[in-house]
């Protein structure tokens, strides 16, 4: 990569990246047991726009960050319960791969408190992040269930 390529990162990126590392840091959380507080400092401390293991993480949004991480985990009675009737009557959220369970649950929260932002790009976003982990049809799952959950939560916008 040249000079010529690295473009600054816009703010639109900044949030990309806060959601990325949100993903990464509720999965962690769900995984290891970890507390919120010790997560998000670490990931403001070591990861976000810091370089790990040689993979540079990018420049995040470092409240937008935050804000998804503490609002899942403050939020998660709410959220869970949301995500499973958003589900396949037969699909238990216990049974979905972690990082998709962490995927949904910081697009759920979005579409809850962000009411800034549009439905459709939380959607994109979060179906981009999934397309990161994943070839198969969890993309397509993520963008179904978050569909669904912002049919239940935002007033369709009016033509």
């Amino acid at each position: 990569m040249t000079t010529e390529d690295k473009q600054p990162a816009k703010t639109a990126n900044q949030r990309g990246a806060a959601r990325l590392a949100a993903v990464q840091a509720l999965y962690q959380m769900d995984i290891g047991g970890t507390g919120v507080l010790e997560v998000v400092a670490e990931y403001e401390a070591h990861r976000l726009g810091q370089e790990v293991d040689g993979d540079t993480y990018l420049k995040a949004d470092a409240s937008w960050f935050r804000s998804i991480v503490a609002g899942v985990v403050r939020d998660q009675t709410k959220i869970d319960p949301m995500i499973r009737q958003a589900l396949q009557d037969d699909w238990a959220l216990s049974r979905i791969d972690s990082t998709v369970r962490a995927i949904l649950r910081a697009g759920t929260f979005e579409l809850i408190e962000r009411k800034d932002v549009p439905i459709a790009v939380i959607v994109t976003e979060y179906v981009e992040i999934a397309q990161a982990f994943f070839s198969d049809d969890e993309p397509k799952l993520v963008n179904a269930v978050l569909d669904r959950i912002a049919k239940q939560v935002r007033v369709p916008a009016q033509k």
